[in-house]
């Protein structure tokens, strides 16, 4: 090893970047990370359904917030219709948090993260 550290020939360090930078930069990007997840939580996701018959929201940790339906879509003959209209609407506003967080996330390039 030589003095400075690293291994001979490297430049003292891994291919001569400086370890502490390195340190450095992946503190604060892990900080980023954690803030733009806090953030992306605080956030709500709206979805209807049914044109508008079946409104949801969502928070941006995907907890289902409200569900608000529309009397008239209340058929006790047709239950089935309801129940589709509200996992179609519940899908939606989670997949509105899905692309939320891939575009929050894509700003930081780390291969595996997502």
């Amino acid at each position: 090893m030589s003095k400075r550290g690293g291994f001979p020939g490297m430049g003292g360090g891994f291919g001569g970047m400086n370890l502490n930078n390195l340190m450095k930069e992946a503190k604060k990007m892990q900080a980023d990370l954690e803030k733009s997840q806090e953030e992306l939580s605080a956030k709500e996701f709206d979805a209807t359904a049914g044109g508008g018959a079946i409104q949801v929201k969502v928070s941006g940790d995907k907890q289902l917030k409200e569900i608000n339906i529309q009397k008239d879509v209340v058929d006790p003959d047709d239950v089935e219709m309801l129940q589709d209209l509200i996992l179609t609407c519940v899908n939606e506003a989670l997949r509105k948090v899905d692309a939320a967080q891939a575009a929050s996330m894509g700003k930081y390039n780390i291969p595996g993260l997502m």
